[in-house]
């Protein structure tokens, strides 16, 4: 059993890393956060293994904080160690400013110093990472990083200020991290001192908000954006983390008529869409053919009869289907089709098109079965 200490754990890393840290086996975790007294960092460090080293602070209002916390909270805990002849190996969560002229970056820099110094002094092992912009669940807007500050402001229908839409930004998710500094648990001990997160991703301001824009819009449009795109899709999980509780759920638009409803679902430019309908009982929808549209039937309540002809043949073909036993029937191009409510009640049919529907060109013909 190896004892973990972290400390700014009620931060954005702090809290993603201790849900990663009470998932691992074998770990006692161990906590200080600044406020609380020095007494309780000097009973945590006398027992640690590992060291966490997240507190700091990046918007004090004095900007003499960089220097007290930063740089000063590690040469507390670099003392504290030294006093007790411990030497556990310290993870120091750094930035890439370290070595900008800011006060920020030069905060940085001493406490990244007084960790090598330790390390030469000591021979403990230190894991320096120089992080770029990190986002992900549970950070905090206006304060850790833009991604945080768009999407709060986004998904509440807040203006954003974009100073220059064409200024790159290199940011990392959280996950990745937390991942990495996980692995130095079980990774055999090397002589390395500085690391990087290997999974970054570049975007312009501009691109940031345009995307996070349409996130947004997807609850009108049902259009998800590229989600190939790995960014994408850590960008989808932040926004929706930074949604208002009351906004979770949203409303669809039902088109009903004499036959039943339908709804649609989700749509995408690289997948196409999902719908759904409710046919009452003993009504017929369909009898229409596809010249490139394709589609899937699954019906999961009730029994249907789908039929198919060819267009140029008379023989027609049947298939039965229930929620009894849940099957996909796919429906190829040049084949007219319909699909008739066999129960005694509602039936609700799932379908699937590789076409988002254009009413300029639907490729929809109608024609008996």
């Amino acid at each position: 059993m190896r004892t973990v200490l972290v400390t700014g754990s009620r931060g954005f890393i702090g809290k993603n890393l201790l849900e990663g840290l009470q998932r691992t086996k074998d770990i006692a975790i161990k906590t200080f956060d600044r406020g609380e007294p020095v007494a309780k960092l000097e009973d945590a460090l006398q027992e640690v293994d590992v060291v966490y080293h997240l507190a700091g602070v990046n918007r004090p209002k004095d900007e003499r904080e960089f220097a007290e916390v930063n740089a000063g909270l590690t040469r507390e805990v670099i003392a504290i160690l030294e006093k007790f002849r411990k030497f556990p190996m310290i993870v120091l969560a750094s930035s890439m400013q370290a070595d900008l002229d800011n006060p920020y970056g030069k905060s940085k820099k001493a406490a990244e110093e007084a960790l090598v110094d330790f390390n030469k002094r000591t021979g403990a092992r230190v894991c320096i990472y120089r992080l770029s912009g990190v986002f992900g669940k549970w950070s905090r807007p206006n304060y850790n990083t833009v991604v945080a500050t768009f999407c709060h402001n986004i998904a509440r229908g807040f203006d954003i200020a974009i100073s220059d839409r064409q200024k790159e930004l290199t940011l990392v998710y959280i996950d990745d991290v937390v991942s990495e500094f996980l692995r130095l648990l079980r990774k055999d001990h090397d002589n390395g001192i500085f690391y990087t997160i290997g999974k970054t991703y570049t975007v312009t301001l501009g691109e940031l908000a345009d995307k996070i824009c349409e996130l947004k819009n997807m609850r009108g449009s049902h259009i998800v954006p590229d989600l190939s795109s790995e960014f994408m899709r850590c960008l989808h999980a932040t926004y929706l983390s930074f949604m208002d509780e009351k906004d979770f759920s949203y409303p669809l638009d039902v088109k009903a008529d004499a036959r039943g409803s339908l709804f649609e679902l989700i749509k995408s430019k690289q997948f196409g869409q999902i719908f759904l309908s409710k046919t009452r009982k003993g009504i017929l929808r369909g009898n229409h053919y596809h010249n490139s549209k394709v589609e899937k039937f699954c019906v999961i309540q009730g029994k249907a009869v789908i039929r198919f002809r060819h267009i140029f043949l008379r023989e027609v073909i049947s298939y039965h289907v229930s929620d009894e036993k849940i099957e996909v029937v796919d429906i190829p191009p040049g084949y007219t089709h319909s699909i008739e409510n066999l129960s005694d009640g509602e039936m609700i049919v799932l379908f699937w098109a590789n076409q988002v529907f254009d009413p300029e060109n639907p490729d929809t013909y109608n024609l008996e079965v």
